[in-house]
């Protein structure tokens, strides 16, 4: 297939999509046939005694369901460099790291070539489907895209982060190209050592560009709204440099100065029209369309973890679309956006039934199971009904077998006979400490109330996480919020009561009334903390482009406890049950 991305065939894509859709059950049972057998000789299946059998009823009797907890031991012997067939047939040359922002250290997974080629698949599909609603034309795209550098495992394994697995492979240039969308920044800043340096240097090459600039993207909306804050900061000096044709002193690294300097003259004229497009813009609204007049529309992942910086996103994009970009994870993909007139938070990802074998525990089923010890039973992918909430688990050909991904999805209807998804949260608890259960999604309902207060002064929160304080009897939860200006004490205290009763979960309002949960504390830290945290990923070798701002601060993420705390300077507890 890659061999002839050159000629990208738009049409031919989306009828192949659709062939393979209206045949999802028997494409599911070819791609498990096709993965077992590719794997037979694995030790992990063989010791399940599949015996080389392929169909999907032995599949489920022999191989159990399994979180990355129960084959860490396999993928701690081939880090180490044990080349025997362990989870695949072909030895596993190359590992992912996940961001590591839930568990507060990254995981390793298992990466090969068929990965990759189920990437440029959800590539090629999704961006099939955007093209015939948003033709991009022979321009550039301002990509924020960040490659944190490989490094070898104690075994000589390479390892990286999902999204460099993929910009590092030889292949993935020609297959952009061929997407009629190449990055207007030289290779030298996506894989600069620096990501500070890099995201200078992406933002004036998009100035210099400016005109050819046909998208905006980046692999997450975070580091969208990160890039352009960070314009706000920098902007006078991207001025004088294109001005001067100079680069700043600021950009230390060699490669970098090089790259740049062949991009780099004297322009004075553009210098003045950036500076007036910004001198006139309110409180920066509208500024993406204003710096590329010919962009069609703001690219990225904008739904479960991102969708709280969507607001923020459309202040800067103005009346430009926001497009979500696909459904994936760093063990693998899952589903591609072909709705893409949908705004993110009605964005729908239709699975494709031939990059992964995939099966839905129902969660109703879940939560009486969790209390029963009994293993849950999942459906396959055309099994799934309208409506039904399901945790999703994947079987891909890089050697994992019916793991549970963690996520909760809801089914919105069919493409065909696959079904549409939409995220709706990870499966763990966030925020617990007696009966009460909630969830990221009820964080951030909660935080976007509160949020209307701060705005009617014109202010608006950058950041926030959440901790459960079980230091002092009763346990209470504790929000910390990053707030663009100042605030009064009275109004933090109302945003303070307004957090605590927006928690509408049954077990949570109950706790509180009978003081099983003490009052609600929010604590506000000074600008810059949330970026203090971004660094401190950073430093673990986390990947810019794969960060997610952990929602709860939980006893694996000491550091993160620790900056925040030192950065507090306001402190409130909530009086709504008093």
């Amino acid at each position: 297939m890659l061999e002839k991305v050159e000629e990208f065939n738009m049409e031919k894509v989306i009828d192949e999509f659709e062939a393979l859709t209206k045949d999802a059950e028997r494409v599911q049972r070819e791609t498990l046939r096709k993965i077992l057998e590719d794997n037979a000789s694995a030790e992990y299946l063989q010791n399940l005694g599949l015996n080389g059998r392929t169909d999907p009823e032995s599949f489920k009797a022999h191989v159990p369901l399994v979180t990355h907890k129960e084959l860490e031991p396999y993928i701690v012997r081939i880090i180490e460099g044990d080349a025997s067939s362990i989870l695949t047939g072909k030895p596993i040359t190359t590992m992912s790291l996940s961001s590591g922002t839930t568990q507060g250290k990254p995981k390793y997974v298992p990466w090969n070539d068929e990965l990759f080629e189920t990437t440029m698949q959800i590539y090629q599909t999704s961006f099939a489907f955007r093209n015939r609603e948003f033709p991009v034309k022979n321009g550039k795209a301002l990509s924020f895209i960040y490659s944190s550098k490989q490094f070898k495992t104690k075994g000589g394994l390479a390892a990286g982060t999902a999204t460099t697995n993929v910009f590092r492979n030889a292949q993935y240039k020609c297959a952009m190209k061929a997407l009629q969308s190449p990055c207007c920044s030289p290779d030298e800043v996506i894989f600069g050592p620096d990501f500070h340096q890099s995201l200078y240097c992406h933002l004036l090459c998009g100035l210099i560009f400016r005109e050819e600039v046909q998208l905006v993207s980046s692999t997450f909306a975070h580091s969208i709204v990160h890039a352009f804050r960070t314009f706000e900061q920098v902007w006078q000096e991207l001025c004088t440099d294109i001005r001067e044709g100079v680069l700043t002193s600021r950009i230390t690294v060699p490669s970098i100065r090089m790259a740049m300097s062949k991009l780099l003259k004297p322009n004075p004229e553009l210098a003045n029209l950036i500076e007036k497009k910004c001198m006139g813009l309110s409180n920066w609204y509208g500024l993406i369309p204003e710096l590329f007049p010919n962009a069609k529309y703001v690219y990225g992942i904008m739904t479960g973890s991102m969708e709280p910086y969507l607001k923020k996103l459309r202040h800067y994009a103005g009346e430009l679309l926001l497009l979500t970009a696909d459904y994936g994870s760093s063990e693998g993909w899952i589903a591609a956006n072909v709705n893409p007139k949908l705004p993110p938070e009605l964005a729908t990802y239709a699975v494709l039934p031939h990059i992964g074998y995939f099966e839905f525990i129902p969660i109703t089923e879940l939560e009486q199971t969790k209390f029963l010890c009994v293993d849950p039973q999942p459906v396959g992918l055309t099994e799934v009904k309208v409506g039904e909430e399901y945790e999703i688990v994947i079987t891909n050909p890089a050697g994992l077998y019916r793991y549970r991904l963690g996520d909760v999805v809801k089914v919105m209807g069919f493409h065909n006979s696959t079904p549409e998804l939409k995220f709706v949260r990870r499966s763990s608890l966030l925020l617990t400490i007696n009966i009460d259960k909630n969830t990221e999604k009820d964080l951030q309902i909660a935080v976007e109330a509160a949020a209307k207060l701060v705005a009617g002064d014109k202010l608006e929160v950058i950041d926030y996480t959440s901790h459960v304080d079980v230091s002092s009897e009763p346990g209470h939860y504790v929000i910390f919020w990053e707030i663009n200006g100042e605030a009064s004490d009275e109004l933090l205290s109302e945003c303070c009561n307004c957090l605590d009763k927006s928690f509408v979960d049954a077990g949570y309002t109950s706790s509180r009334k009978t003081n099983c949960i003490g009052p609600l504390e929010l604590r506000v830290v000074r600008k810059g903390t949330f970026q203090k945290i971004l660094d401190h990923f950073l430093g673990l070798g986390a990947a810019v482009s794969q960060y997610k701002t952990p929602r709860c601060v939980g006893p694996t993420h000491g550091k993160v406890l620790q900056i925040l705390s030192e950065n507090v300077v306001k402190s409130y507890l909530s009086t709504t049950f008093n």
